[in-house]
């Protein structure tokens, strides 16, 4: 049986990060210039559109455009470190690049979203829960090309019984990402791919747990 513990997992992020630290620093910093770049590229558009006299037209095409490409690069963002987790010495810069089912993980995202903004509106505490309960929905997608509600379904499934644990990893990527910022905002080229591997180690250790429960 694998144990899931806070330590355990950015332990294991930590130990995987330090294989190749250059390249986790480098694709960080890359994420954070492609991620800039389309967010004034679409601030670009929208100022052009809106100069021409349709503002709300601009406003609109600044939006979607916007939205697909952080959604490719979040789509991306996860292939990439899966990889990594699986195997660091494989991982490459063009894992960024992972179109792949992007209209379910795109449905995926929004539902998400709704779920978590609807528990949200029922007092903020079960928003909180089911951001928990579904945050693997999307790693799902990537990883095994599930639709949106088999998907939800799976990160469900495998965090059961392990909320408190999330919770707690949740605070902890929070505030390794606080020391980052404060270091400089240098330290979140480290902090980021660190917690982000930890996401992916919780995730596998998660699936691999409620696997083995399941043929238990």
């Amino acid at each position: 049986m694998h144990t899931f513990t806070v330590g355990g997992t950015v332990s294991s992020a930590w130990e995987t990060f330090k294989k190749r630290a250059w390249f986790f620093i480098g694709v960080t910093a890359l994420t954070m210039i492609i991620g800039w770049a389309i967010s004034f590229t679409g601030g670009l558009i929208q100022g052009a559109l809106a100069a021409g006299g349709a503002e709300s037209l601009g406003g609109i095409i600044s939006f979607v455009l916007t939205f697909a490409l952080q959604t490719l690069l979040g789509m991306g963002t996860i292939a990439l470190f899966l990889k990594a987790h699986e195997s660091p010495e494989r991982a490459e810069v063009s894992q960024l690049w992972h179109p792949q089912r992007f209209w379910t993980y795109l449905a995926t995202t929004i539902l998400l979203g709704l779920i978590i903004f609807g528990g949200m509106i029922l007092l903020i505490v079960p928003g909180i829960i089911f951001a928990l309960m579904f945050q693997f929905a999307t790693y799902v997608v990537i990883d095994r090309g599930l639709g949106s509600i088999d998907a939800l379904k799976e990160s469900l499934r495998i965090t059961r019984g392990k909320k408190w644990t999330l919770f707690l990893l949740a605070l902890a990527i929070v505030g390794i990402n606080i020391l980052g910022f404060i270091a400089l905002l240098v330290g979140l080229l480290v902090s980021i791919p660190v917690t982000a591997l930890a996401m992916v180690h919780a995730y596998r250790v998660l699936e691999h747990g409620a696997s083995e429960m399941k043929a238990a």
